[in-house]
């Protein structure tokens, strides 16, 4: 005679599911969209403004026509000393507290989500891209990667003390339901896109 056990067991071999493949586990990128033009929509798309300029000369003249003499703009690219501020490294994280603007390059950019890669390096100093009111990231397009896959295949075995993904400017919607920009990092994120 058979147990109830026995039975339920019997019942489960006799309906199994057919054998189907596995899914791919680094799903290939499918656009219509160059990698370039994905990465600057999904960046619109939250939040954040794209200015493709051609050249770090150009990247000086546009923050000195929008930006002028009366914020405070901090840089680690030197070929943007004469529209930052200089000497403010080294300093306690709290003196950039005030930082207008802060200029910091990335390795590289993610075009499904716009996200950048950024390590301490190239921030100098942790806090900055984090207490600055507005952050313009430069980042070029030939560094442009599909997906997050990618992007971890470039970072995995890479040496560094810290690094961040940054996707637009800080955003949340946790009070009602209503997005703010700016709650918990920069209100504004630019990507100065160059080739």
């Amino acid at each position: 005679m058979m147990t109830s056990r026995e039975r339920i067991l019997n019942l489960v071999k006799a309906n199994q599911p057919d054998f189907l493949e596995l899914p791919e586990i680094f799903p290939s990128w499918k656009t219509e969209s160059s990698l370039t033009e994905s990465f600057s929509a999904i960046l619109k798309t939250i939040g954040g403004t794209i200015v493709p300029l051609n050249n770090l000369e150009e990247v000086a003249l546009y923050i000195s026509a929008q930006f002028g003499e009366k914020f405070r703009i901090i840089s680690m690219l030197p070929e943007l000393a004469d529209v930052t501020e200089s000497d403010w490294k080294n300093k306690d994280p709290h003196k950039y507290e005030n930082v207008d603007l802060a200029i910091i390059s990335a390795h590289f950019g993610v075009a499904e989500n716009a996200a950048v890669w950024i390590t301490e390096e190239l921030m100098h100093q942790r806090a900055v891209p984090f207490i600055c009111q507005q952050l313009a990231v430069v980042v070029s397009a030939k560094t442009l990667v599909p997906t997050m896959h990618h992007a971890y295949d470039l970072i995995g075995e890479a040496d560094y003390g810290f690094g961040t993904f940054i996707a637009g400017p800080s955003k949340t919607a946790d009070i009602e339901q209503s997005l703010v920009l700016g709650a918990h990092g920069p209100k504004s994120m630019i990507a100065f896109l160059l080739p």
